[in-house]
């Protein structure tokens, strides 16, 4: 079996993706492969959405979600999207189920080129999301940062969206607060036994967001998919806004835009863009790559 594999590099509104083709082998990509990847500014990234021969019927595949500190991830909207554009410009299939650790994603591309992800139902309750403390109410749970009597970030929403969330309802653009200084506190906080990816989420209409987060495992993020659909049930369950809006990610590019819909079946579905920007090989052991010469732009390029 030869050692190297084909990758593409992507985004998802800024959310940098590694795709990497793992169908045929039983390998997997190393934590060693991921922290040398993300240590190569070329290759730096936030999740690797590494794809699997599927485990189950009537999937299309298995994906393994890696953070950049080659830790396992639960869930990634973003990189679902890139998953789905690579697949369909290679298939031409349109609709595609996955497997991951989390569960079943069902995900489609449509003609405008827009990738829709059902990112399942969100988990309320204390003990699964998961938190160390019960709390009866998860929509609003003791916790802040700062002084007790002025704190900067308190009383978040928590749930999990395949993986934890705390959402922090702040008043003013989330791109002010030092959240790459809060971040890692927070992610890292007692109540939190299996690490929280961190949302600073701000209303700026009925039916539209403004967010900023700090990925569990990743670090400060141009965006999140899950964690923008956290951020969207939060604003429903607590009266901010409907059950469907629309997120501006804060530090992404403008205009870089989710809309999030909490259907009610209660599953949350994710709409957004993804972006082929080069591909290549990489040993999945080592995280050694080489970058391909195919012209960029071609539908042959964007598939694996």
């Amino acid at each position: 079996m030869a050692d190297n594999v084909q990758f593409a590099r992507m985004n998802g509104l800024g959310n940098k993706i590694l795709v990497v083709d793992m169908r045929g082998r039983r390998d997997r990509v190393t934590p060693h492969a991921a922290i040398a990847l993300n240590a190569d500014p070329a290759t730096a990234f936030d999740q690797i959405m590494a794809i699997h021969d599927p485990k189950a019927a009537g999937t299309d595949a298995w994906i393994d979600i890696v953070n950049c500190d080659g830790s396992m991830a639960q869930a990634c909207g973003n990189g679902t999207r890139c998953v789905v554009q690579a697949l369909a410009a290679e298939t031409g299939k349109k609709a595609f189920t996955f497997q991951t650790i989390a569960g079943i994603l069902n995900a489609r591309e449509h003609e405008d080129g827009t990738i829709s992800v059902d990112m399942g139902k969100p988990v309320f309750a204390w003990d699964r999301i998961p938190l160390a403390e019960e709390f009866a109410d998860t929509s609003r749970i003791e916790l802040q940062i700062g002084p007790i009597d002025s704190p900067v970030l308190h009383s978040p929403s928590a749930m999990s969206m395949g993986n934890p969330h705390a959402v922090f309802w702040v008043d003013k653009d989330p791109m002010s607060f030092d959240l790459d200084r809060f971040g890692p506190l927070l992610e890292n906080h007692p109540m939190f036994p299996e690490r929280a990816n961190i949302t600073l989420a701000q209303l700026l209409s009925p039916s539209s967001l403004r967010t900023r987060t700090w990925e569990r495992g990743a670090g400060l993020t141009l965006a999140c998919g899950s964690a923008a659909c956290a951020a969207a049930v939060s604003a429903a369950r607590t009266g901010r806004t409907g059950r469907k809006v629309a997120i501006d990610v804060a530090s992404a590019p403008a205009p870089a835009r989710l809309t999030i819909e909490w259907r009610d079946d209660d599953h949350v579905v994710m709409t957004g863009p993804a972006e082929w920007e080069w591909s290549g090989t990489v040993d999945p052991a080592t995280g050694a790559w080489q970058r391909d010469e195919t012209q960029p732009g071609t539908a042959e390029a964007r598939a694996l």
